[in-house]
């Protein structure tokens, strides 16, 4: 498997954000990860991700245990954050440049081409990232987190201020991305995981209340996402499906 988490818990003081979790990806695939407001995604992948310690559990990401061995572990993954942040006040390119240079790549040039390409950010390329739209600035966020060739890609509300048409675009980049690597992405938007996703994991207040294909949850098209994201979320007990 690619990502591995088994029995993974996080606090914040009293707040139980992740509840003694167990999931895994495997190589090549895209799933979607939803959930309500506050149910525990974001934490969880800053947990895959390596910013965030768990306080119970482990995580493996193509076997490597990213508490025990974070910077080899890191190597094998690209994270695009929910805030996204970024230094407005260099270039698009001086940007990409330097993450690519903390990435310690050979070709840093050839790979800053790639990924702008890949992004749709040709024509803002020259810019300052303060300068650009909230949908450009998730593009360049895109990019860095695609730069170093990783195996598992973890985005966090990747479309986020995209418009229809951008949205279009990146979900293509993220299809591509799924049929070479491993992709877990949240998003508000069902219909964009229907879109895209093969599977899906739903968390409700730090416990995953569904793990299973598509197909499956939405009973062969006779349910909407929509309706059975409801139902696993709105009540105070909520099934477990997987």
């Amino acid at each position: 498997m690619s990502i591995e988490v088994k029995e993974v818990s996080k606090n914040y003081g009293t707040q139980k954000a992740v509840q003694s979790i167990s999931f895994s990806v495997a190589e090549g695939s895209v799933v979607g990860f939803l959930g309500p407001n506050g149910a525990g995604k974001s934490t969880t992948l800053k947990m895959i991700a390596g910013y965030l310690t768990p306080d119970a559990g482990s995580i493996l990401v193509h076997g490597i245990d990213v508490v025990k061995d974070p910077i080899t572990a890191k190597k094998n993954i690209g994270y695009l954050a929910e805030a996204n942040p970024l230094y407005f006040d260099m270039y698009v390119k001086e940007y990409l440049s330097f993450i690519g240079k903390a990435h310690t790549l050979a070709e840093v040039s050839n790979a800053v081409s790639n990924c702008i390409e890949l992004t749709g950010l040709g024509n803002e390329s020259h810019k300052k990232i303060g300068q650009l739209s909230k949908g450009y600035k998730q593009r360049v966020g895109l990019a860095a987190a695609l730069i170093h060739n990783p195996q598992v890609l973890l985005l966090d509300e990747p479309t986020s201020g995209l418009d229809p048409n951008q949205i279009i675009e990146i979900r293509n980049v993220i299809q591509a991305q799924g049929a070479v690597k491993t992709v877990l992405f949240s998003s508000h938007i069902l219909q964009e995981v229907e879109a895209i996703c093969e599977r899906a994991l739903i968390l409700s207040k730090g416990q995953i209340v569904a793990n299973d294909s598509l197909s499956n949850l939405l009973h062969n098209k006779s349910q909407s996402l929509e309706s059975v994201f409801r139902s696993l979320t709105s009540g105070l007990e909520t099934p477990i499906i997987t």
